[in-house]
């Protein structure tokens, strides 16, 4: 399995964190993998076979050849039906509203094909996109059809681009009247301009932020037990922090941990 990421074009910095390729041959005996929530949308293009995603239990659809999947706000599983071959798009967590008119609302737990997203002009794109034989065409196409999404009306809101990384560099440990108290605006219109534009709400991010910090304390062994990952993360008690973990991982911490997490890993890692 090869994984690699690319920088964004500056002008695109504001938006896009990365793009990234991911590649591994067909396996005999697939595993199905878990994606948790991190609080960013991606734009996925499978270059190669197709991917199933579960609903409930062992039912499951296939997913888009080409879509962007909304914000997650629940454990998601996925298993490759063949050989992987994906180039993808990482927004900033603020950073696809400007790109698109539908209320991102309506993305939340989805795989959107481009067609719904952008009409014609995304089925030309995605067309593009998978007739490239490389990732520096690939990323060329990306940034033209991106950068010609853009208009003079879609302007990155500050509040909410201070918001984040105010959340990002407390890792989730605040509450939203003190970051609304921060950021000097009325908590409701606040709550109004996340949903607007991230598509969750401030109090889920940040416990999307604070879930991430603990799952990188996890997967990189950095921890001597559960009960210091909940006191350092500031969560209430263990019995707060088993329950918020299972919320957005479907499993316990301890069997988290044990597992064997492969691609997970990779989507957990903010580049």
């Amino acid at each position: 399995m090869t994984y690699l990421t690319f920088e964004p074009h500056a002008d695109l910095s504001a938006f896009i964190n990365c793009y990234w390729t991911l590649n591994s041959p067909k396996e005999a005996y697939p595993e199905r993998q878990r994606i948790v929530p991190d609080g960013c949308m991606e734009m996925i293009f499978h270059c190669g076979d197709l991917y199933q995603q579960y609903i409930e239990g062992d039912h499951y659809i296939i997913q888009p050849k080409c879509f962007v999947f909304g914000q997650i706000t629940k454990p998601l599983y996925i298993e490759p039906t063949g050989h992987t071959d994906i180039f993808a798009i990482r927004f900033e967590t603020d950073g696809f509203t400007p790109f698109i008119t539908m209320p991102i609302s309506n993305m939340e737990n989805r795989a959107v094909p481009l067609e719904e997203l952008f009409g014609e002009a995304g089925i030309i794109f995605q067309h593009k996109i998978l007739e490239a034989t490389t990732t520096e065409e690939r990323i060329q196409i990306a940034e033209k059809f991106l950068l010609n999404a853009l208009t003079d009306a879609k302007q990155i809101d500050k509040t909410i681009k201070e918001s984040v990384a105010m959340m990002l560099e407390l890792k989730g440990q605040l509450s939203i009247d003190e970051l609304s108290e921060n950021m000097k605006i009325n908590r409701r219109m606040l709550e109004r301009k996340f949903a607007t534009i991230i598509g969750v709400s401030p109090k889920q991010l940040a416990k999307i932020v604070r879930l991430q910090t603990t799952l990188k304390m996890v997967l990189k062994n950095d921890f001597k037990s559960f009960t210091e990952i909940a006191h350092d993360n500031h969560y209430y008690d263990q019995a707060h922090f088993v329950k918020e973990f299972k919320e957005f991982t479907g499993v316990s911490p301890k069997a988290f941990y044990s597992e064997n997490l492969k691609l997970s890993n990779l989507f957990t890692e903010n580049e």
